[in-house]
């Protein structure tokens, strides 16, 4: 899917985060994975991103396909199950299906969010901290909490 675009994966290597902006350094009294660096980490995939996008638009000009039709729903599912796990903003995001078969519509749909997943590891960031703590924490974790009890 990202054949043929330029970007860095946000991750610090060696000490050091990726090079292809000029981007702030990270002040020595950080600890790798408190709030401060996952802010961080945050605001240097907003730049990929906007990067992403600026590349997208472009080819955007030349795309050629399907793209433009809708998708039909007519199409009979086999019968079983299946799950597909598939990059969201804040995570991996999957997707459980049970179709009886001989139907478009399946019988059961289930989604499962990232922010579920991310906010499953709140008890074990806020161990040990003081309570006014756990507001940035929870923050730093960018949960949408509505999306939790998908």
């Amino acid at each position: 899917m990202y054949d043929g675009y330029a970007f860095e994966v946000i991750v610090e290597k060696n000490g050091h985060y990726p090079k292809d902006h000029d981007y702030p350094p990270v002040p020595g009294s950080t600890v790798l994975g408190d709030c401060w660096h996952r802010f961080y980490v945050r605001m240097l995939e907003v730049m990929q991103s906007i990067d992403l996008v600026r590349q997208a638009i472009d080819r955007y000009s030349t795309a050629k396909g399907s793209w433009g039709e809708p998708v039909k729903l007519t199409e009979k599912l086999p019968k079983g199950e299946a799950y597909l796990e598939t990059e969201a903003p804040r995570g991996q995001m999957g997707f459980y299906i049970v179709s009886p078969g001989g139907t478009s519509i399946p019988w059961r749909v289930r989604a499962r969010s990232s922010s579920f997943c991310n906010l499953s590891v709140t008890h074990e960031l806020c161990r040990g901290c003081l309570i006014a703590d756990v507001p940035a924490i929870v923050g730093s974790l960018d949960v949408v909490m509505g999306e939790i009890d998908r």
